[in-house]
């Protein structure tokens, strides 16, 4: 069954949750926004700390999400952080958002050993060589909308779309200043073992799992 109320972040945030165990005692969701995604944690989760930098988003976050989400303004880059402490370290969309460089090292310490960091974001195209891959990103979402539209549901996909958009909260939105290569370059200097991947709709996955011993 297609899921008409489709969009980017919501099928990455299915891509992240397949990543992590079955069950996690404690999570840190950086750049939470509205609290979609720390929601759908607190379901694998003892514990989730739900982390943005912007008042009004955290405002939207304490309303949406149960009671075993702890929301915490701040910013990733200078806000006190638990050592050792989480199982995984999360983020949907908000790490081009980041100093990579200076933010990358203070999640891996908060990371338990054995513990996983995995979040998708944003990166810059890189004229020409990343046109050809960046093509695919324009044909899939184009082919997607196209068959939902197409579809006996399509209608009542487009009212759905476009109420969700109106009524959406307004998250901060930051054009991506890392090519591929670049974050790529960071992470492995940040967070030697990383792994950067390309993904779709302009956007790639960096995971990294902290060494057990």
């Amino acid at each position: 069954m297609i899921n008409l109320a489709w969009d980017h972040n919501t099928y990455y945030q299915q891509r992240l949750l397949r990543a992590l165990p079955e069950h996690c005692e404690r999570v840190l969701d950086v750049g939470c926004g509205a609290g979609a995604f720390a929601a759908r944690l607190a379901q694998r989760a003892s514990r989730v700390d739900a982390l943005d930098r912007s008042p009004g988003m955290i405002d939207q976050a304490r309303r949406a999400v149960p009671g075993n989400v702890t929301c915490l303004l701040g910013d990733a880059a200078t806000i006190p952080l638990p050592d050792a402490a989480y199982d995984a370290v999360t983020s949907v969309s908000a790490l081009h958002h980041l100093d990579l460089p200076a933010v990358l090292p203070r999640l891996a310490a908060a990371l338990r050993p054995g513990g996983l960091l995995i979040g998708v974001a944003h990166h810059r195209l890189d004229v020409p060589l990343g046109l050809p891959a960046e093509a695919v990103s324009v044909l899939a979402g184009n082919a997607r909308r196209a068959g939902l539209l197409c579809l006996p549901g399509g209608r009542r996909y487009r009212r759905e779309m476009y109420r969700r958009q109106a009524a959406a909260p307004h998250a901060p939105f930051a054009d991506p200043g890392l090519t591929l290569r670049q974050v790529r370059a960071q992470a492995a200097a940040a967070l030697p073992g990383s792994r950067v991947r390309w993904l779709v709709h302009w956007r790639y996955e960096l995971a990294w799992r902290k060494p057990a011993g």
